[in-house]
């Protein structure tokens, strides 16, 4: 996921925002990693499906963590102040970021009941 994320990065900077403002490549940019995402973990669930939908909870929950982790982590480590980084998850002023982990967190279960109807 990390590869799909910069692959996203980059995407935003060298052609979204070509065609638009930063705050509206940065939404544009959300939606395209949450497409990124289901395609990556559609992929990893049908291939690799776990053995309980509890299972497929906590990868949701691993997942989430590792995301956090990493997002605050080197936000942290390039000078980026706590209230900048949590400015990204106000939905209230179209910040989309929030969706990401929530997608993250939720979609294994979502498709580990996709793949796994009876």
């Amino acid at each position: 996921m990390l590869l799909l994320a910069v692959f996203n990065g980059i995407l935003r900077e060298v052609v979204i925002k070509k065609y638009t403002n930063d705050f509206a490549a940065h939404q544009l940019s959300t939606l395209t990693l949450l497409l990124l995402f289901a395609v990556y973990i559609g992929f990893v669930i049908a291939k690799f499906s776990p053995s309980s939908s509890l299972q497929a909870v906590f990868i949701g929950m691993l997942w989430v963590a590792l995301t956090l982790l990493f997002e605050f982590g080197f936000g942290r480590y390039r000078g980026n102040s706590w209230t900048t980084l949590l400015a990204e998850y106000n939905l209230l002023k179209g910040r989309l970021w929030a969706l990401v982990p929530l997608w993250v967190l939720m979609a294994p279960y979502l498709f580990y009941l996709l793949f796994n109807k009876r």
